[in-house]
């Protein structure tokens, strides 16, 4: 009995790891750029970049307590998660760009 409690108690935290795991897979690079919108309820941080474009991005838990944080017009500092391929996936840091 006491054996597979112990299996199950493995098994339980394992699952408890995958997603921070998969915060954190891939590339990353750092874009600094303006905020133009958050959006807190769906994660998501709308920037305007370097270029003019605006774009939006989804936003993983690991950032969504500096989310919170930022309002529009604040330049930040983005960490951007990228794919195997090289293709942008969420922003998983946010921090305040040095003017």
């Amino acid at each position: 009995m006491r054996r597979a409690a112990f299996a199950m108690a493995i098994l339980f935290l394992a699952g408890m790891m995958l997603p921070l795991a998969g915060e954190t897979k891939g590339k990353t690079h750092d874009v600094v750029a303006e905020v133009v919108a958050i959006d807190v309820g769906v994660k998501t941080i709308t920037i305007k970049g370097e270029d003019g474009q605006e774009k939006t991005a989804p936003v993983r838990e690991s950032a969504v307590a500096e989310l919170k944080k930022v309002k529009a017009g604040d330049r930040v500092v983005l960490t951007c998660q990228d794919n195997d391929k090289g293709e942008h996936e969420a922003i998983i840091a946010i921090k305040p760009a040095k003017n």
